[in-house]
């Protein structure tokens, strides 16, 4: 794997992981009333989103278990309809979506060597 594939999968793991915790504890209605919540996990998507926009088309090839093209359409659509988000997706993708993803990217990245 080369470096800057590496690079943008450890993004994508460190806001998915972040935006799991920052859903830890919480509901679906805590997205209504904690508008701050509800940013925090929108931005995590779209990190998530635009890091694997820039993972390579072979890492993305060599690695057809992760569902880039829904998870770079996702990011596209929190970026550019901004002002039409649907809650409920957000948090479905949080709660049925991010463990998964989690769990594929660690098979795929190599170990972190700074946390040896």
């Amino acid at each position: 794997m080369n470096e800057p594939d590496e690079v943008r999968l450890r993004h994508m793991l460190e806001a998915a992981h972040e935006a799991v915790a920052f859903a830890a504890n919480r509901t679906r209605d805590d997205l209504a009333t904690n508008r701050m919540l509800a940013l925090a996990l929108v931005k995590d998507i779209e990190i998530i989103g635009e890091a694997a926009s820039r993972v390579s088309e072979a890492c993305q090839a060599a690695n057809p278990q992760i569902p880039w093209a829904d998870i770079i359409g996702m990011r596209n659509r929190l970026i550019h309809a901004y002002f039409d988000i649907n809650l409920n997706i957000v948090w479905d993708t949080i709660t049925a979506n991010l463990v998964p993803l989690i769990a594929e990217l660690v098979q795929i990245l190599p170990p972190d060597r700074d946390n040896l």
